[in-house]
């Protein structure tokens, strides 16, 4: 078997739950998984997802449905290995533009909504030999961004979690890493520039915020979620990886006008 192909099935064998996975960088991320192998199953609020995909509807900010789409899933899949907490929504405004109800639900499902899914996956992933979880946190959290304060709030806490969720079960053997995704070429950004007033002048924009000139894409995303999930990754855990065309970091010259 040359080395192309073992790459290519570096996750043959192991079993993987995608919440948020019937659209944008979880339905990406189901692709990705079973294209290299692995055996993979959907959490999401949608009443149905892919074809030919393992599919459990769930609204993460109910404990009840999420243990009982969790249970349908390890049932079906016989085990865990990999969780991606990908489901999340957006907000948008500053600091005093969004409502205490807001501020309960859009945390209800971004942060909590990743420790209702995590605690009811853990007892399986603890008997997996190739555990992982990998959270899909946000550029909003290391990086301020205009009219993100509630969702940078949320993001920034996924993170954080990330981190802790990290020290404590190492021991455990489970590994949890995060994502951090710049503006990504989604649904949601794309209901977002629907609604503004000159949609390709947002969109031109958003991307130039981003030194590499243009959206992430929901694969790029995808594609670093699998590294961080899979074993060749072992001696990975308690980190984050911006995928973010270097928003983060790097400070580039503005090109000279002609």
């Amino acid at each position: 078997m040359n080395n192309a192909l073992n790459e290519s099935q570096e996750l043959a064998g192991l079993r993987a739950l995608v919440t948020g996975g019937a659209s944008g960088i979880g339905l990406a991320t189901v692709r990705v998984l079973e294209q290299r192998g692995a055996s993979v199953a959907i959490l999401d609020i949608a009443e149905q997802g892919p074809e030919a995909s393992i599919f459990a509807h769930a609204d993460v900010s109910s404990d009840e449905s999420v243990r009982r789409a969790v249970g349908e899933v390890l049932a079906k899949l016989g085990g865990l290995d990999i969780l991606v907490n990908c489901a999340g929504i957006g907000a948008q405004g500053d600091v005093s533009t969004n409502s205490d109800q807001e501020w309960h639900e859009v945390f209800d499902i971004n942060v909590v909504g990743v420790a209702r899914v995590t605690r009811a996956c853990l007892d399986a992933l603890r008997t997996s030999s190739r555990a992982a979880i990998v959270n899909v946190s946000s550029i909003a959290a290391t990086v301020g961004l205009p009219d993100r304060v509630l969702y940078s709030a949320t993001k920034g806490a996924v993170l954080a979690m990330t981190m802790a969720m990290a020290a404590d079960l190492l021991p455990d053997g489970v590994r949890v890493n995060a994502v951090n995704p710049g503006t990504t070429d989604t649904p949601w950004i794309s209901r977002l520039l629907d609604r503004a007033t000159d949609p390709d002048a947002e969109r031109a924009a958003l991307a130039a915020r981003q030194p590499h000139g243009r959206l992430v894409s929901s694969d790029e995303v995808a594609w670093a979620i699998a590294y961080l999930a899979s074993p060749s990754s072992g001696s990975t855990t308690g980190t984050y990886l911006a995928v973010d065309g270097g928003m983060q970091r790097l400070r580039t010259r503005p090109t000279p006008s002609a």
